[in-house]
């Protein structure tokens, strides 16, 4: 079936800059509208007119960095005016496509969907390493002494460690998981402690150990700078929001910079950032589960709004779930991750929702 669906894909790819036809596709595929469309929306949790649309705009974001005419972009993707792919654009970013042209800012990429491999096929796999000397040509300082880095992970930290990615600067992970259970404020204050340790089924010891005691650098030590390496899904944005909110908290007073990237592409996108309204956001959000009210970075307000649809019984995740509760849970796990990149759950969170779920 992935095979199929695959096919389908790589059709709609080839004419995203056409008008869609359902029928051009189904006559392709060899089978009816309705089927083509029910398959699809089974395989990938998003019908096929979303799909093109989050395409569409994701590719745009290229023509836009390049400073091509707004106009003629709206055009080129099938849009019937400016306005109409303005509106569209900021539905879906957050800000206006001539705000994203003229201070271009990370978003969260929505890539072509592969559900399968052909024998041929290949992925390319940038290096850590690589992309970690690019950044240092353009910041050598953020590899000093008194710069601290904050990982999005025990996995990312111990690699960053062991090969002193960044120089002879501080390493710590942020081991949460805070798209999920509920959250308090102030951070990292007892009722913080014990509130995230029972919504893991944890001791407060052994949260502690995990969570607090290897953030102990950014406590006791004053930094300079302060790096933040988060993913674009909305799992790391949920821990980087997080983490900007409790600097607000501490007043810090240095220089933050996010370095972002893509799970599957470790291909960095660098931005200073400017402390201010992370509190209020993080208290909305994570824990009153409410809109911002803020104007934020469009990967930050592409992965809040997927967290508040997360939040609701029934969403895209639940409803692939119950469409494929026929499939054994390992298969299931694995099509969970390879349909929704952009939400970052690992498996903890996803056998939790099966579970619930089936």
């Amino acid at each position: 079936m992935n095979a199929y669906i695959q096919s389908m894909i790589d059709w709609i790819e080839e004419r995203l800059k056409d008008e869609f036809s359902l029928d051009g596709l189904a006559n392709y595929m060899g089978y009816s509208p309705y089927y083509c469309s029910f398959k699809f929306h089974q395989a990938t949790g998003i019908s096929i007119r979303r799909y093109i649309l989050l395409r569409r705009l994701h590719l745009s974001t290229k023509d836009l960095a390049n400073n091509r005419k707004i106009l003629d972009i709206a055009v080129d993707y099938g849009y019937s005016s400016q306005e109409a792919y303005s509106r569209s654009f900021k539905t879906v970013f957050g800000i206006s496509p001539r705000e994203f042209q003229r201070n271009q800012k990370p978003i969260q990429s929505f890539a072509k969907l592969t559900l399968y491999q052909g024998e041929d096929s290949w992925i390319m796999n940038r290096s850590r390493e690589t992309e970690v000397n690019q950044v240092r040509k353009r910041k050598e300082r953020l590899f000093e002494q008194d710069v601290l880095n904050i990982l999005n992970g025990q996995e990312m930290y111990v690699d960053f460690k062991t090969k002193r990615l960044m120089g002879d600067s501080d390493y710590v992970p942020f081991n949460e998981a805070m798209c999920v259970n509920k959250a308090t404020s102030p951070i990292f204050d007892r009722d913080f402690i014990q509130t995230r340790a029972a919504g893991h089924h944890d001791s407060v010891e052994s949260y502690q150990n995990k969570v607090i005691e290897p953030l102990s650098p950014l406590f006791k030590k004053a930094y300079n700078a302060i790096v933040l390496w988060f993913g674009e899904d909305m799992f790391c944005q949920m821990n980087l929001l997080t983490i900007l909110a409790y600097l607000e908290q501490f007043e810090y007073s240095g220089n933050v910079f996010l370095n972002s990237f893509r799970e599957d592409e470790f291909k960095v996108n660098q931005t200073e950032l400017t402390l201010g309204s992370y509190f209020s956001v993080y208290e909305e959000v994570l824990v009153h589960h409410k809109k911002p009210t803020t104007e934020l970075l469009p990967v930050m307000f592409q992965a809040i709004e997927l967290f508040l649809e997360m939040q609701k019984e029934t969403n895209a995740v639940t409803k692939y779930i119950e469409k494929n509760k026929h499939v054994p849970t390992p298969e299931l796990l694995k099509r969970l991750f390879e349909v929704f990149p952009t939400i970052g759950y690992g498996d903890t969170q996803y056998l939790e929702l099966i579970e619930r779920t089936k």
